[in-house]
């Protein structure tokens, strides 16, 4: 999705430089937030030769989230530095193309996530829920290897469309129909649009589900809790997922609506709204990865002794 990445020219230096410097700093503070994760998980992985499902999502996430905001920084600054580089085509669809792939990967493994969440922790008596909760850990591997398929194939269509695009500009001559030249290009650019429309809505009606149904077994297996006068120790897995699950839905609704936005500003010019609209998608990935690390006692406790073993090491010096 185009829309993903900044627009390329500017009225200003000053939005460009602020904008550029902004969005270093959240970039690399999100890559090195999401390579820890990836680092402690990697490490358990050496370790313990496996990994449950939570962490395969968790790793795949991080190592989704780095290439998206390594891809975006890239396009940022090339855009910003060396703009007339992205005069040529090839180079600016394949960035395009390639952030698509990753932003899309990032968007629904991060659904899967809160899906996994609230088939592993939700208390349901539905039989086809109750398969999903037995079959759950042999069905992750399989659903991120087809979310990654799905993101390079939209990525693919994106690129595609984007090259006729391109083409139908090129072959446009004076002789040919304005408005004929106009049609084809809203045709295009509805197909892209759409299909990003799609993908967004699609992931972020499976978190606002996950949502509904963790907080709605919550709410029956405290009430059932109440009456028996008992104590379980699954409510605290209940709230503990449910903070997490909340958290992300409040970030992922204001992200989701910063991503339609970015399609409905793709063909303006840049100004402050567009630039508040980048920093946020690009803090996104850092926060919410901070947000999953306090809400693992296993990755939580490695950040809290790597913290500490860095506040040692300075005080030393």
């Amino acid at each position: 999705m185009e829309a993903c990445h900044p627009p390329q020219q500017s009225n200003g230096t000053s939005y460009g430089a602020m904008a550029l410097a902004i969005i270093t700093l959240e970039v690399f503070a999100g890559m090195w937030i999401n390579a820890f994760i990836v680092c402690v998980l990697c490490i358990a992985w050496v370790k313990k030769k496996t990994l449950n499902s939570n962490e395969k999502i968790l790793l795949l996430l991080g190592c989704s989230r780095i290439s998206f905001l390594c891809d975006a920084w890239l396009y940022h600054f090339l855009s910003k530095i060396f703009p007339n580089l992205l005069h040529f085509q090839t180079i600016l669809q394949v960035l395009a193309s390639i952030g698509t792939s990753f932003n899309y990967s990032n968007l629904w493994i991060s659904a899967c996530l809160c899906g996994f969440y609230c088939i592993k922790i939700a208390n349901f008596r539905n039989s086809f829920f109750i398969y999903l909760k037995v079959k759950i850990d042999r069905m992750v591997p399989w659903l991120l290897l087809g979310t990654e398929i799905l993101a390079l194939a939209i990525s693919i269509i994106t690129y595609v469309l984007g090259e006729t695009l391109q083409r139908s500009n090129i072959n446009f001559t004076g002789q040919e129909n304005f408005w004929e030249v106009t049609i084809r290009k809203d045709k295009h650019l509805f197909s892209s649009h759409f299909l990003a429309g799609l993908v967004l809505t699609a992931s972020f009606l499976v978190v606002t589900f996950s949502a509904v149904f963790l907080l709605f077994s919550l709410w029956r297996h405290k009430r059932m809790m109440q009456t028996n006068s008992m104590k379980d120790l699954n409510m605290d897995a209940h709230i503990r997922a449910m903070k997490s699950v909340l958290s992300f839905l409040v970030m992922y609704s204001i992200n989701f609506v910063c991503l339609i936005l970015t399609i409905i500003y793709t063909t303006k010019k840049e100004n402050i709204m567009t630039l508040l609209i980048y920093i946020y998608l690009y803090a996104f990935p850092g926060v919410h990865s901070l947000i999953l690390i306090f809400s693992n006692p296993k990755l939580e406790k490695a950040l809290l002794k790597f913290l500490s073993c860095v506040k040692w090491e300075f005080f030393m010096k």
